[in-house]
């Protein structure tokens, strides 16, 4: 008689590795992706050179690999309790946590690499940068709205890229990373509420507990928040019928988040956030449309 094994079969390092970093799912730095390529247009005045683009889209992909090394190592007592979570790598204990850690601070050092090619601004703005992603994991346990932190860490490609291209960081790349924050607050708020009975009951403190039933208006008027305040900075480069046409189509998009997430189910909250890069997306391509119909005008 011949007995089948059901275990299934041992996974490679680098599958493992490749799950830690969420390889699988690019929704994650897309979300920090886009503002930071829309800030590079707006600071640049228009198209600022592939170079830029490259580091700034291995930067950030690079980030927030390493992010996710970080946040799972804090997490992983948190993670083992929640059904979404618990069959992460380190949470399993098929990462080890020395392992996890190298593997940020390898990706971590390789996104400094780039860094290094930009001037001395960008590199000097790049040290608050790395400090807020690692502040991030351990504000879930203290900051009733994490949140925010989370807001600052996934904004920070902003003043960056600002720094890269003008050799300084004006006002309004503040207005713009404000503008964005309240995007963050919006998205990472829909992912809060897919897990928050799991989050009461061990602990956790995250916006979707903070708002309670203000939960769904309060989203709604963070996107409103974000959508203003990033149509205003742009409107003063490239006013215009595309813009607006972008902005509106953006708009759109949060009514239909609204309607995702208004009965509050885990389906439509994680829909809501899986699909929030289209929206940064859209705004992305209405400025550098919006840039290069100025350009040829």
């Amino acid at each position: 008689m011949t007995v089948t094994s059901t275990d299934p079969a041992p996974r490679s390092r680098l599958s493992l590795y490749l799950d830690l970093i969420r390889w699988d799912r690019p929704a994650g730095w897309l979300l920090l992706l886009w503002p930071s390529l829309s800030a590079l247009w707006i600071a640049k005045g228009g198209f600022p050179g592939w170079y830029l683009i490259i580091v700034f889209t291995l930067g950030t992909i690079l980030m927030r690999s390493a992010g996710c090394c970080v946040n799972d190592v804090a997490d992983r007592e948190f993670d083992r309790h929640v059904k979404r979570t618990a069959h992460r790598p380190v949470t399993s204990g098929l990462v080890s946590v020395k392992e996890a850690l190298a593997l940020g601070a390898v990706l971590a050092l390789l996104a400094f690499c780039l860094v290094l090619t930009t001037n001395a601004q960008t590199i000097a703005w790049s040290f608050p940068a790395l400090a807020v992603t690692l502040i991030y994991p351990y504000a879930k346990r203290y900051v009733s709205m994490p949140q925010a932190v989370l807001g600052v860490a996934f904004s920070f490609g902003i003043p960056m890229a600002y720094s890269a291209v003008q050799a300084h960081v004006p006002l309004e790349a503040w207005v713009l990373l404000i503008g964005n924050l309240f995007w963050v607050l919006s998205y990472d708020t829909e992912y809060a509420m897919v897990d928050r009975d799991d989050d009461l009951r061990i602990g956790m403190k995250t916006s979707a507990i903070t708002l309670g039933r203000c939960d769904v208006a309060g989203v709604t008027c963070f996107y409103l928040a974000y959508l203003a305040i990033w149509l205003f900075v742009s409107w003063q480069y490239v006013p215009g019928a595309i813009l607006l046409v972008a902005f509106a189509a953006a708009l759109a998009q949060v009514v239909w988040h609204y309607t995702l997430i208004k009965g509050r189910t885990r389906e439509g909250c994680f829909k809501a956030f899986r699909l929030n890069h289209w929206l940064g997306f859209t705004l992305f391509a209405g400025i550098v449309l919006a840039f290069l119909a100025k350009q040829v005008s």
